[in-house]
C-alpha cells in the first residue's frame, strides 16, 4: 500500500483517481482548493490545496504525513487562437498548469530524497506532445511542464526518485464543457475551430484515465512519457510519421 498525495482531485480525473486508488487499498490524500467539493470521497484525508499559493502547498503538505507517490492533476484550460488569446490569462494558466505543479513538486521532494524513494506521476496531456489550433496556451503550459519532468527524472534518479508523464487523450471529465473561449470581432480564425467535435467513441472516460494512473502508481518501474487511450497512440505515431515541413493536425 503507497500514499499517494492528489492535486486537483474534487472532479473529472482526479476525483475518478482517488476513488480507484482508495478501492485499491492505497492511502489516498485527496486535495482541492475547496475541501467541501471532497466531502463525500471515501479516502483517509481531504486536504485544501491551492497550488498557486505557496503557504496553502506547504500547509498541506505538512498536515498529509508521509508520500510515496505525488499525483499532480490539478489545471486549467481555455481555448483561443494564440492572437485572440489575453497575455494575463496566458500567465494564470502557467501558473497553475505548470509552476503550480512544480511548486507542489518542491514541497513533496525534501522527504522522497531523504526517504531515498519515491515518484512524482504528472498528468499531462496528448497537448504536450503536439498542438491543434485554438489549444495553443493549454498546449504550451504541457510541454513546459514535459521539460520540467524530464529534467527532473534526470536529476532525482540517484535520489531513488522516479517520474513519469501519462498523457491522456481526449477525456469526457466535463473540462471542456462550457469552456472558456476568447475570440477577435469578425473572428478570422473561426473556420479553424468549426465543426462538430470528435466522435464519441474516441473519447475515453475518466474512469479509464484513472485505471492507467493507479497501474503507473503501482508498477515497480516506469517509463517517463505513457499516452493514455488509443487516440493518444494515434496521435503520437501520427505526428512522428507527419512531414518535417507541415505541422501535424488532426483531421
Amino acid at each position: 500500500m503507497s500514499s499517494i498525495l492528489i492535486t486537483g482531485a474534487s472532479k473529472g480525473i482526479g476525483r475518478a483517481t482517488a476513488v480507484e486508488l482508495a478501492r485499491r487499498g492505497h492511502r489516498v490524500v485527496a486535495t482541492a482548493r475547496d475541501p467541501q467539493a471532497l466531502a463525500d470521497l471515501q479516502v483517509e484525508r481531504r486536504l485544501r490545496l491551492d497550488v498557486t499559493d505557496q503557504a496553502s502547498v506547504d500547509a498541506a503538505i505538512k498536515e498529509a504525513g508521509g508520500i510515496d507517490v505525488l499525483l499532480s492533476n490539478a489545471g486549467a484550460v481555455f481555448a483561443g487562437a494564440v492572437e485572440a488569446s489575453p497575455p494575463d490569462e496566458i500567465e494564470r494558466l502557467f501558473r497553475q498548469n505548470t509552476v503550480g505543479a512544480i511548486r507542489v513538486a518542491q514541497a513533496v521532494l525534501p522527504q522522497m530524497r531523504e526517504r531515498a524513494s519515491g515518484r512524482l506521476l504528472f498528468v499531462s496531456s496528448i497537448v504536450g506532445r503536439t498542438v491543434m489550433p485554438g489549444n495553443g496556451a493549454y498546449a504550451a503550459t504541457k510541454w513546459a511542464l514535459e521539460a520540467f519532468a524530464e529534467t527532473l527524472a534526470i536529476e532525482v534518479a540517484g535520489f531513488g526518485i522516479d517520474v513519469t508523464l501519462a498523457q491522456p487523450g481526449p477525456v469526457s471529465s466535463g473540462a471542456l464543457d462550457n469552456v472558456l473561449t476568447y475570440d477577435l470581432p469578425h473572428d478570422p480564425y473561426a473556420a479553424l475551430f468549426a465543426g462538430e467535435g470528435l466522435p464519441a467513441e474516441m473519447i475515453i472516460s475518466p474512469e479509464q484515465v484513472a485505471e492507467a494512473l493507479a497501474d503507473l502508481v503501482e508498477q515497480p518501474t516506469v517509463p517517463l512519457r505513457v499516452p493514455v487511450g488509443p487516440v493518444a497512440q494515434h496521435i503520437i505515431n501520427s505526428r512522428d510519421n507527419a512531414p518535417y515541413d507541415k505541422p501535424f493536425l488532426i483531421a
